[in-house]
């Protein structure tokens, strides 16, 4: 039985531009993202290294960007958070029926976007829903990274099959799997974690009311 529901963030409860970034950049004049920036980026996500080392390591290969037009590119990515998600997690957490837990790669930067897209009062609304709250910057850990999953399983006491995983980027989902996780790569564009409990896992299952 599913007793512990797992959520990523982006692209499952916020809407995301994902190519926002690049396009951002390439406005600004950077003429390619290199696998050097992507892998600062990663040690960014990962917590490795701070804001100010992570805006200085692009200023400093494009000194005609400025930190802030390179933070307002690296942002451009957070859109909306539709309030009905809210809601729907709100209800959820409410009935007590399940562990909730937040499993998010994201940075400093992207959740300082965040909450001033929602509002501080919208986005601790939202985190408060949650038993766990985990984003990557602060476990130094990274989806699809096996250890990711093993360390929530192992710190929260909970056996792969009672989870259920929601996340957008397949390699993430499948990761999951591999430990036995149920999972569903949601599809952003068609659908909605809303229509969660039309899964047939959870046809005889506690749900909303």
């Amino acid at each position: 039985m599913i007793n512990t529901l797992i959520f990523d963030f982006g692209d499952v409860f916020i809407n995301l531009d994902k190519p926002a970034i690049e396009r951002s950049l390439f406005k600004l004049g950077v003429p390619a993202i290199t696998e050097d920036m992507l892998e600062v980026a990663m040690q960014y996500e990962r917590g490795l290294i701070s804001t100010e080392k992570f805006v200085s390591s692009f200023t400093t290969k494009y000194p005609a960007i400025t930190a802030q037009q390179f933070k307002k590119a690296w942002n451009s990515i957070i859109l909306d958070f539709p309030e009905y998600r809210l809601e729907f997690i709100e209800k959820l957490s409410t009935t007590k029926n399940y562990t909730l837990i937040l499993l998010s790669n994201t940075n400093a930067l992207h959740i300082e976007q965040v909450i001033t897209n929602m509002t501080l009062d919208r986005y601790e609304r939202f985190k408060n829903c949650f038993d766990q709250f985990y984003v990557s910057h602060e476990l130094q850990l990274r989806k699809p990274d096996v250890s990711i999953y093993k360390y929530v399983l192992e710190a929260n006491q909970l056996e792969a099959v009672s989870c259920f995983f929601v996340d957008d980027t397949k390699e993430n989902t499948e990761a999951a799997s591999q430990l036995g996780i149920h999972t569903w790569n949601n599809d952003p564009v068609k659908e909605d974690v809303i229509r969660l409990f039309e899964n047939p896992l959870f046809t005889n299952a506690p749900q909303p009311c």
